[in-house]
């Protein structure tokens, strides 16, 4: 694969831009005074890319797997907390959309590298 470093993997450049989205947009009006619902979006998008991190940097392609499933899964609860976000008014229709098309994306990308690293058993 010749992946030396999780900074190296598309998978978690992209969750990284999810988080900074995140807390950007949990940094605006009504949503930065919700604290309990702002400290849980931000904490699972910092969990995606930190768990793509943390797995790769664990060493075995088991833990890896584990550790992309466990990102996917905080993922799909950021997805879920997007649609409270919009259904109570934090996000207009353009933000929810553009932030649901990159966690998605984020989905996507982190599913392909949990299902490439059980195929070929992948370590760093």
């Amino acid at each position: 694969m010749g992946i030396s470093r999780f900074e190296e993997l598309i998978a978690w450049q992209k969750a990284r831009v999810l988080a900074a989205s995140i807390y950007q947009i949990t940094a605006q009006g009504a949503f930065s005074k919700d604290f309990g619902f702002k400290d849980q979006i931000q904490r699972a998008g910092v969990s995606v890319m930190s768990n793509v991190a943390e797995g790769f940097e664990r060493g075995s392609s088991a833990e890896f797997h584990q550790y992309l499933v466990i990102a996917k899964a905080s993922c799909a609860e950021l997805r879920a907390q997007l649609y409270l976000a919009h259904d109570v008014g934090y996000i207009d229709q353009k933000l929810f959309n553009e932030t649901m098309e990159l966690a998605e994306e984020v989905a996507r990308l982190v599913g392909g590298l949990r299902a490439s690293v059980k195929r070929q058993g992948i370590t760093k």
